[in-house]
């Protein structure tokens, strides 16, 4: 799926500054930086999703604790996005705040 440029008001690929020259030395560097950024901010976030995913696994396991140590797992993932600006402070508490009350209503419930 591609993005639209605010620009020009065309699509293009998320590959796109492969494929487009630079008209001067700060637009590149501005290209690899952008670029640099899109992939640790990729790799941050799929972290992120993995540990929600491993969260919700425990969850729908039943053991208490180790749901209660993968939350804080999570916790500290989400934090530390937040700390990189990756992800907003309020989508990462609103996480914390859902995760949370999902993690007190299976322990409540053995």
């Amino acid at each position: 799926r591609g993005l639209i440029s605010p620009w020009s008001g065309v699509r293009f690929s998320p590959l796109a500054p492969k494929y487009f020259m630079a008209n001067t030395k700060s637009a590149a560097k501005s290209a690899r930086q952008s670029t640099k950024r899109r992939e640790r901010n990729a790799s941050v976030i799929t972290g992120v999703k993995t540990r929600q995913k491993k969260l919700r696994a425990a969850l729908a396991g039943g053991d208490a604790a180790v749901s209660k140590s993968e939350f804080s797992a999570c916790s500290s993932a989400l934090d530390k996005a937040v700390k990189s600006g990756t992800i907003h402070r309020n989508v990462a508490n609103r996480r914390k705040s859902r995760l949370n009350k999902a993690l007190v209503k299976a322990t409540a419930a053995k």
